[in-house]
């Protein structure tokens, strides 16, 4: 069992045993011991513990967790040991130099701006190191952006100002350039900022420019393929800024969303409705639903998001392994749950069940014709504003919460016998035929007879508990030969298709006509316009429909006419001339 110290190293607490905390003592002390009358001396140790604070927090996985010497032993790998470096050649000149010991390999670069030589924010002497072109031609890029893509170089600019961070301490200017960042480079980098060296630095990137023109080394195309790699850089930020965009807003949108349903009444909001309708229960409940759908699209989301921050900030610090494959198996327990939820649904509809109830009918007034009409359910049911599909939510009489639904169809069909007889199938859906046809025997529809007038109802309904599992009814009316039919205007929406008729009339067509059974089953209209065959070769009054498209010509004694298209069809009323 080994004693924990803490420790205060640039202002970060670090957990550290006792005989790691003895090593990094030593250590610091022998570095100071090293720079003790050096000028700056003060700021390069200051910048070395704070490199050392960073390579400890790059190794930390949690905040908990205790340095030990292995740590220690790693940073000093790292940084070097003082004694590996001349700390004031100056003082012995006749002494042959020492070569520094730091590594030949180059770090990777950081993306910061260069507020050393900066013109405004320092975005393209930053861009200068991590991509090495010069920043003039940087500058002179964002500049013809500006000017010749309405204003997008100005906004780019402003974009990486804000989102790259600055180069404020020798760590941070070191990982610009791509140096390791040791005990060497940190003690020269400093000397140079008291010896002032930054502008002569400055001089020599210039004259470096200058030479390298003079002497042809850099051809115009090779300055050609350092703007073209440029651009593709560019590029590759704007489209990190677009996945940031979109993953931040996807994810706000869904957070808003769960929240908004949590804070109103869940039965009265439409979507838990619409859920509890068509959803079966005891699956899933509908919190769970929502949150696994959070998590299925929510988490997709936010790595696309963290995928543009990564493009964007280079030395953005990962979220670690942990959080990454947390999250993965997350998403994965939601995608699942929701899978198995989706297969199970469709099993609700992977049946039909049908339930018929044929009855035979006695006009109280015998006539030769059958009218048929529809009942003005409006008047009988309030209708909600939520649909799916054709079925949507309404109340009856007694404020009962009912589902409705206007899939209605009427057939005809010829009779066996010399009696009028009606058949009312109705059908539904289930995860097998005998609850398929429980649900559709609890579908509640009528029908009257008054006189020789048959009344139908508009809407089939049900209780809610019964879902919306596709509920239709299907009327089928025998009627025998050579009696006449008649649809009113009302049932033009609710004839059934396959109804054979002499004209070749499909469904509302056949409304406001009055047709006789025939012995062959075959409708007969029997106030159907004839055809004119003159009119037809003069092409007037006619409305022709053909490949060609519609063609409305009227007749010389008519100048006018109305035309009325309507959930009843299409209706067209000639007028005649005017005398006056």
């Amino acid at each position: 069992m080994n004693k924990t110290v803490n420790i205060n190293l640039a202002n970060t607490l670090f957990h550290i045993d006792d005989d790691a905390y003895n090593k990094l003592r030593r250590y610091l002390e022998s570095i100071k011991r090293s720079f003790a009358g050096t000028k700056g001396s003060d700021e390069i140790i200051a910048d070395i513990e704070a490199r050392i604070a960073e390579l400890f927090l790059e190794k930390m996985e949690n905040e908990r967790q205790v340095i030990t010497h292995k740590e220690v032993d790693q940073v000093i790998d790292v940084m070097g040991q003082p004694e590996d470096y001349m700390v004031d050649e100056d003082i012995f000149e006749d002494e042959p130099r020492k070569s520094y010991a730091e590594p030949t390999a180059r770090r990777a670069k950081k993306l910061y701006r260069d507020i050393d030589h900066k013109y405004i924010g320092g975005v393209c002497a930053g861009l200068e190191h991590y991509l090495g072109i010069d920043s003039l031609w940087v500058r002179l890029i964002f500049i013809l952006l500006a000017v010749f893509t309405s204003g997008f170089g100005l906004i780019a600019y402003i974009l990486l100002w804000i989102l790259v961070p600055e180069a404020a301490t020798t760590s941070q200017k070191l990982d610009m350039r791509g140096e390791p960042v040791n005990i060497s480079n940190i003690e020269r980098k400093v000397k140079e900022g008291f010896d002032d060296v930054a502008d002569k630095v400055k001089n020599v990137d210039y004259e470096k420019v200058g030479n390298k023109v003079k002497s042809g080394s850099k051809t115009f195309f090779d300055t050609i393929g350092d703007i073209i790699l440029f651009l593709f850089k560019i590029f590759g930020k704007f489209i990190g800024i677009i996945l940031v965009l979109v993953g931040a807003a996807n994810l706000i949108a869904l957070f808003i969303a769960i929240v908004t349903l949590g804070a109103f009444d869940a039965s009265n909001f439409p979507i838990i409705d619409l859920y509890n309708t068509i959803i079966e229960a005891g699956i899933i409940p509908v919190w769970a639903t929502l949150l696994f759908g959070f998590f299925a699209l929510g988490i997709p989301f936010f790595f696309v998001m963290y995928l543009g921050l990564k493009i964007l900030v280079t030395n953005l610090k990962s979220i670690g392994n942990i959080a990454k494959f947390a999250l993965l198996g997350l998403w994965l327990i939601s995608v699942g749950a929701l899978i198995a939820l989706g297969v199970k649904q469709a099993a609700e509809f992977s049946h039909t069940g049908s339930v018929n109830d044929n009855t035979e009918l006695a006009l109280e007034i015998p006539s030769d014709t059958l009218v048929i009409t529809m009942k003005d359910g409006d008047m009988d049911y309030d209708r909600g504003d939520i649909h799916f599909g054709r079925m949507t939510f309404g109340y009856d009489e007694n404020d009962n919460r009912i589902l409705m639904s206007d899939e209605v169809d009427i057939k005809i069909r010829k009779s066996d016998t010399d009696s009028i007889s009606i058949n009312i199938r109705k059908d539904a859906d289930g995860s097998s035929t005998p609850s398929a046809r429980d649900r559709a025997r609890n579908i509640e529809y009528a029908y009257t007879v008054d006189g020789n007038e048959i009344v139908l109802d508009k809407y089939l309904t049900t209780d809610v508990s019964n879902k919306a599992r596709n509920q239709e009814v299907t009327i089928t009316l025998y009627v025998p030969e050579s009696m006449t039919v008649y649809f009113d205007d009302s049932t033009s929406r609710y004839i059934g298709r396959g109804i054979d008729n002499d004209q070749g009339f499909y469904r509302s067509g056949m409304a406001g006509q009055h047709w006789l059974m025939s012995d062959d089953g075959e409708l007969q209209c029997l106030d159907c316009p004839e055809d004119d065959d003159d009119e037809e070769s003069d092409g007037n009054g006619k409305i022709i429909i053909n490949e060609d498209g519609i063609d409305i010509n009227i007749k010389d004694s008519q100048d006018s006419f109305e035309m009325k298209i309507n959930e009843d069809g299409v209706k067209v009323k000639a007028k005649e001339k005017s005398n006056n």
